[in-house]
């Protein structure tokens, strides 16, 4: 009887009753998909003007019935450009059949679906944003999920509440996805009046963006995190720090360094946290910090915190053989407190004992038996059990098993690193926005979301309701009563034109580039603002008119950048499609119809208002279907991430710790290298052979460039005429100022041209190709790290001044063996200016030598300094705050400084 009264309800077209009905079949049938089916369009027209808590309902309703009737879109990511070259003609339609490659095409109602709900990502309900999120994270296609990061963000003005489930959601997101939210990092900073929940998440979020290019940036915040004073907080800090040294191996090194100042730290919990850490850090390269486990063995006098004690013993045990002096001495410590010791702590004695008993039995013998015979005698049966396993196993007699034989097998066997990961890793499987979600188990009531099916149930159950619409549309027999309906539908239908003309666009050409998809949703969506500005002066449905003011400057500011290169597209478009300017319907009318028709009504729209745009600005500005802004934020999920973006190249600049910069100039290369790089081979190139150098120079084209120079041979005995560059393939951020073409090289002949790369502080790749008048070849530049400095000069007090500001996770060291003759001066400053163009910095001290140089992109300072040591040993250290540059120099210049 109540599924019947649900059936009847959901005919209902009034919005007061949808939202109601819709949560009444969630609580009594939410497994008859069948009741929506005839109603599912009018549901998605319906939403925008349904009540804020309705929306949500339906929205969550809408998710699960779209993963149980439409085909997956994450399928095929090129399914767009596929698609474009699938219906530009039969004959390709036949070739793409007979190789059996069908592409994606989505099918018109999941597009409805995705786009009736973008305009709910403005509202002013926080819970109508989460649920359209949500619903574009799970059923729309993934170069599209990216205009939800925005409204996401903007939620974090909220208040703490909301904050804290938004976060939750970006955080599952962020690990799948980082292109949505790297443009938003500084969003994601931590401010001092967080709470501690707040505080945490934004964290893990840092955690989960950090990659090679910001991850400079994040240590530096990381570090005025550690000082807080909130104690929980800056212990999540220093396991942050962990986490990122083992994603990002290139700051491995300088994290460990700053992990070991902080043991220094006046603060008990600090100083215990980053002892944990440092043990997880250490098993991934054990024997490479003896040093660090002879430090954290004298800790253990001063710190109590049970979780580092057991940590520092079981980091002495697993390397007793490195440390044979010390671990015998830190057993008799231990012996000494064993009773006083808390029950973890006892534990890992126990299991120093038998690992020292293994290893160096006559110094520990007797210890380890004292230790034994306590734990005998423990209150807790915990360590009673292990007391009784170890004595058996490590003391042979004549009741041990075939197990005692192993026994050092199997107490200093090779243990696995641990695996550092996020806590949110796993609650993917929960649909966002639930109460699953946040609690990350599975609550009462709560309804899964289905898996995509393979094949889509067939679609033509859901036409019922295009008749009916139909039947509302026509304006013959209309009463006063049904006008606002006509009115509504008559809008919903104009928008479905338009915006399916662009939604076919999208989908056919969005792989090719991200402007040809943001000109064809600007179209639909200024031809909706138009006809909103034509019916100005008649009556709005009431949520529609209320939300009219809500466009802000900034969004007509990007809307009109968007719209300047629209208008170039959409011209083309026009004068290639002017034969089928008339737009088809959105239901009835086949997809190549839409597609070919799409292109010039964009083109007409736009021509038609460009004139209502300048004699009245209000069809542009209070339109709250002007969703451009989203677009550009959309970018990163389609096109690679930029190795440094413009706001986070601003970020470095704006945090350059050097204060100084009126006394460090730069200064003529020391030493400029002869070796050339093979770029093009003459077999390769057909009888031309080109090689280039760094000349390390200032280049011309512009200070962030570095210079390049390019060596071209003619190795045949024919003329080779018009030699130029070609098509680029490079890294996002990296630019390239390209020599002039050139005419011919004669025969035999050789000539040598000048090039500027900004290669963004990095060693990427730069690709592109050489081309003569017949050929193009593929070619490659990547520069080696010490090409990417200039030379700066600079006084000692400077460069003191300087280091003690890059300390820390800015600070990179390795000791380097050599023979004596080889760390004279001279050999030490050729060997270093030959790796990298450094300037060398007067000493008053022989054993200390110093160089400076500055990066050619940022600028930023790479200080480079080489301490002899006694004997044959040297500390080469490295202060900078590219990390990730600072490693990859040190590793360059260790092998070179210990040659002989």
């Amino acid at each position: 009887m109540l599924i019947e009264v649900i059936e009847k309800l959901l005919r209902d077209k009034s919005t007061l009753v949808a939202g109601s009905v819709v949560m009444a079949f969630e609580e009594v049938c939410p497994e008859r998909i069948d009741l929506i089916h005839k109603n599912y369009r009018k549901l998605c027209n319906l939403l925008v003007d349904v009540e804020e808590w309705g929306q949500v309902v339906i929205i969550h309703m809408l998710t699960r019935y779209a993963r149980t009737q439409f085909v997956s879109p994450w399928k095929e990511d090129d399914g767009p450009e596929d698609s474009e070259k699938f219906y530009d003609s039969d004959d390709e339609h036949k070739e793409g059949a007979g190789k059996g490659k069908k592409a994606y095409a989505m099918d018109p109602d999941h597009r409805l679906l995705i786009r009736n709900t973008k305009p709910l990502l403005q509202s002013r309900n926080a819970a109508v944003v989460m649920a359209v999120a949500q619903l574009y994270w799970h059923i729309s296609p993934k170069a599209e999920a990216g205009v939800i990061s925005k409204s996401l963000v903007r939620l974090l003005r909220s208040n703490r509440e909301v904050q804290y489930i938004v976060l939750q959601n970006i955080a599952t997101m962020s690990i799948q996805r980082k292109g949505m939210f790297e443009p938003y990092l500084k969003s994601f900073y931590v401010r001092s009046t967080d709470p501690t929940m707040i505080k945490t998440l934004k964290l893990e979020i840092l955690t989960n963006l950090a990659n090679e290019a910001n991850i400079s940036t994040l240590l530096r915040e990381f570090q005025t995190y550690v000082k807080s004073q909130d104690k929980q907080f800056a212990a999540a800090t220093i396991q942050t720090v962990g986490r990122c040294a083992t994603s990002i191996s290139e700051v491995a090194d300088s994290c460990l360094n700053g992990l070991v100042c902080l043991l220094s730290s006046r603060d008990e919990i600090v100083v215990a946290e980053s002892v944990v850490v440092i043990k997880k850090l250490l098993q991934m390269q054990p024997a490479q910090h003896g040093g660090i486990v002879q430090h954290m063995a004298k800790l253990l006098d001063s710190i109590t915190v049970p979780v580092a004690r057991a940590s520092i013993l079981w980091l002495i045990g697993e390397n007793c053989e490195r440390v044979p002096k010390i671990a015998p001495d830190v057993l008799r410590k231990m012996a000494k407190s064993f009773t006083t010791e808390d029950d973890l702590v006892k534990l890992q004695i126990l299991n120093l004992g038998a690992k020292l008993y293994l290893t160096n039995s006559k110094q520990t013998k007797l210890l380890t038996q004292y230790i034994l015979n306590l734990g005998k005698y423990d209150q807790n049966y915990d360590i009673r059990d292990r007391t009784r396993f170890i004595r058996q196993l490590i003391v042979p007699n004549e009741k041990s098993g075939a197990l005692s034989k192993y026994a050092k097998k199997i107490f200093l066997a090779q243990k696995p690193a641990p695996l550092l990961e996020s806590p949110f890793k796993d609650r993917d499987h929960f649909q966002l926005g639930t109460l699953s979600h946040t609690l990350n188990t599975k609550a009462t009531g709560y309804l899964e979301l289905s898996n995509w099916p393979e094949v889509a149930p067939d679609p033509s159950v859901r036409n019922v309701e295009i008749i009916e619409l139909a039947k509302e549309w026509t304006p013959a027999g209309k009463t006063k009563k049904e006008n606002p309906a006509k009115k509504f539908y008559s809008e919903s239908e104009e928008e479905e034109d338009s915006s399916d003309s662009s939604e076919d666009s999208e989908s056919e050409s969005g792989s090719e580039s991200e402007e040809a998809g943001d000109s064809s949703e600007d179209s639909g969506q200024s031809s909706s603002s138009e006809q909103e500005g034509e019916r100005a002066g008649q009556p709005q449905a009431g949520s529609r008119t209320a939300r009219k003011g809500f466009s802000t400057k900034a969004d007509s500011d990007s809307e009109d950048e968007e719209k300047e290169n629209e208008k170039s597209n959409s011209s083309d478009s026009s004068s290639a499609n002017s034969s089928s300017a008339e737009g088809s319907s959105s239901d009835s009318e086949s997809e190549s119809e839409c597609d070919s028709g799409s292109e010039s009504r964009r083109a007409t729209k736009e021509q038609e208002g460009r004139p209502k745009q300048g004699g009245s600005a209000l069809p542009k500005d209070v339109s709250l279907l002007d969703l451009d802004d989203f677009n550009s934020v959309s970018t990163p999920v389609v096109l690679p991430t930029p190795v440094l973006s413009p706001s986070l190249r601003a970020d470095l600049e704006g945090l350059n710790l050097s204060t100084s910069s009126s006394v460090i100039n730069v200064s003529s290369p020391v030493f400029v290298p002869v070796k050339t790089h093979m770029l093009l081979h003459r077999m390769s190139g057909k009888g031309l052979a080109a090689h280039y150098s760094f000349p390390r120079q200032p280049c011309l084209f512009g200070a962030k460039m570095v210079s390049v120079q390019i060596t071209l041979d003619n190795t045949t005995d024919q003329k080779i005429e018009n030699i130029h560059i070609g098509e680029r393939n490079l890294p996002a951020g990296v630019q390239m100022h390209v020599f002039n073409p050139i005419a011919s090289l004669e025969p035999q002949g050789s000539v040598t041209v000048s090039m500027g790369i900004d290669f963004c502080d990095s060693t990427h790749t730069a690709s592109f190709q050489l081309c003569t008048k017949d050929d193009c070849f593929s070619v490659n530049i990547q520069p080696p790290v010490g090409e990417l400095l200039l030379p700066v000069a600079m006084s000692e007090k400077d460069f003191k001044k300087e280091q003690g500001l890059l300390t820390g996770m800015n600070e990179t060291s390795a000791l380097v063996v050599a023979a004596p003759q080889n760390f004279t001066p001279s050999v030490i400053l050729q060997k270093v200016v030959n790796v990298a163009n450094v300037g060398a910095v007067p000493s008053g001290q022989d054993h200390l030598h110093r160089f400076a140089a500055k990066t050619v992109h940022s600028g930023s300072l790479m200080l480079v300094t080489v301490e002899l040591k006694e004997g044959s040993t040297a500390q080469l250290i490295i202060n900078t705050e590219k990390t990730v540059i600072g490693s990859v120099l040190l590793r360059e210049l260790k092998p070179v400084l210990s040659q002989g």
